[in-house]
């Protein structure tokens, strides 16, 4: 059976139930940090993602099963004066990896930022990932420079307490 790609409805338990449960999958991984999500985003992770402005979520089915997912988030490109999509995660489930259910995502978020009339997908990865970069390569991703002399952009971040 082909994957079958949509949108999550926030609304929906089912969808929230394998957002959840996907996300959380990923965040145990080494290459999601190695720790399961805390109880508290556990509860609050779908209604927060349901309240925020232009964030959405792809879904893929396969086989009657949820197996991966992309979480978006809409931003603004200041220089090109046109809005944007992060793919902020990315998470194909551990046995469904290697039947190219990635591509078939970041075709998806691709043919959703066309439509929303954005100028770019973006995504963040770490520099190890090379399973997770060769794939995005693959599809077309290369790293962000503005001008080769000055190098290519890093994510920095800096956490916030939280309350």
């Amino acid at each position: 059976m082909s994957p079958n790609y949509i949108i999550a409805d926030y609304a929906n338990p089912e969808h929230a139930k394998v957002l959840v449960e996907l996300l959380d999958s990923y965040a145990q991984d080494p290459m999601g940090g190695g720790e399961p999500l805390s109880v508290q985003v556990r509860d609050t992770l779908v209604s927060r993602l349901a309240k925020f402005p232009g964030a959405f979520t792809v879904l893929c089915q396969l086989d009657s099963e949820y197996v991966a997912l992309a979480n978006c988030l809409t931003g603004f490109s200041s220089f090109a004066a046109m809005p944007l999509i992060n793919i902020h995660d990315l998470a194909v489930s551990e046995s469904a990896r290697g039947q190219g259910l990635s591509q078939g995502l970041l075709a998806f978020v691709e043919s959703e930022a066309q439509r929303r009339g954005c100028c770019k997908v973006t995504l963040e990865v770490l520099e190890n990932n090379s399973v997770a970069i060769s794939a995005y390569k693959k599809f077309g991703f290369l790293p962000y420079s503005l001008d080769a002399a000055a190098g290519d952009a890093l994510l920095m971040q800096k956490k916030m307490p939280m309350s």
